[in-house]
């Protein structure tokens, strides 16, 4: 049995299909944390199994109702975990920020789980925060405002972000309204080759990146997949004028800039009513999660507020 596929240190798919990972350091759920907020680990389906972590302020400044940020993390749709150390931090500190509750969902991995699996996983969390609500039957929700809920995610969850839009758009959730989409360092792809993927010093991050999208997407597709090339993607005119405002954040030493503003000009040329792109000019990708803690990731959850607080 040997190896097929790696990201070291935290994938290895071998040539029997068995896949092994590597989680670097894990943060438990607690009730209590210096930093102001609380978190817990809740089931949203047992059966697939998708999991969340939802992360509250301690102290709220106002009794009104808080806005619910659902966060899907990073990874190339093949690793990473709401559970990591980087992410648990991130997410806790940007729901004291920001005001708001935090749900960070743990949908299920590729390759073992290929696309468009982790579209409907997450898309499902939607239905599962609204049917909780409804039913009062989680308490960590019971303050939720639903009519200020907002997507948000890095790298692959920035994609997911876009893919959950856009299909709430095609499918509809009553009773839940998407005010705005906040996708950091979205990760998208297409059969061509952008300019700085053909660069002669990108051949590493290429081959990471067409790694990752070999197992993520069903077999027998290409880079033009849908949930890979945001172009690709089939929504009548009108509707691309009801999509949610959005604010992409790119990092400017990050391979994936261009397809960042890419992706925020296709969305000027349909026509969606609010398009932002915000660069942190001397950061590198994902670097909120490596550096939960810096001074460009507390600016970076400073933005996010201030996005989030002009609806």
């Amino acid at each position: 049995m040997s190896i097929v596929s790696e990201a070291p240190g935290y994938l290895q798919v071998f040539s029997d299909g068995s896949v092994k990972r590597f989680a670097p350091e894990i943060a438990p759920a607690l009730e209590e944390s210096p930093n102001g907020f609380k978190s817990k680990d809740v089931m949203i389906d047992p059966l697939k199994p998708i999991t969340a972590r939802i992360f509250l302020p301690r102290d709220r400044i106002s009794s009104s109702p808080l806005p619910v940020v659902v966060y899907f993390h990073g990874g190339g749709f093949c690793i990473g975990s709401t559970t990591w150390l980087g992410y648990h931090y991130f997410l806790g500190d940007l729901s004291v920020a920001s005001q708001s509750i935090v749900v960070s969902i743990d949908y299920r991995l590729a390759p073992e789980n290929r696309l468009p699996l982790a579209y409907e996983d997450c898309y499902s969390s939607l239905e599962w925060i609204l049917s909780s609500y409804q039913a009062r039957s989680e308490p960590w929700l019971d303050r939720a405002d639903l009519s200020r809920v907002f997507l948000s995610g890095d790298s692959a969850g920035g994609n997911i972000t876009h893919n959950v839009a856009y299909k709430v758009l095609r499918n509809g959730i009553s009773h839940l309204r998407i005010k705005g989409l906040l996708l950091i360092h979205p990760y998208f792809g297409s059969a061509e080759r952008t300019k700085k993927e053909m660069e002669e010093g990108a051949a590493g991050d290429v081959a990471m990146n067409d790694m990752f999208w070999r197992l993520s997407i069903p077999e027998g597709s290409n880079r033009d997949y849908f949930g890979c090339n945001f172009e690709k993607a089939e929504l009548p005119a009108a509707q691309w004028l009801e999509f949610p405002a959005v604010v992409v954040y790119v990092a400017g030493l990050d391979f994936l800039k261009e397809r960042g503003v890419m992706y925020s000009e296709f969305l000027e040329r349909k026509g969606v009513r609010m398009v932002k792109l915000v660069e942190a000019k001397r950061e590198s990708h994902v670097f909120h999660v490596f550096y939960p803690e810096s001074e460009a990731t507390r600016l970076l959850q400073r933005q996010m507020s201030e996005f989030m607080k002009s609806f």
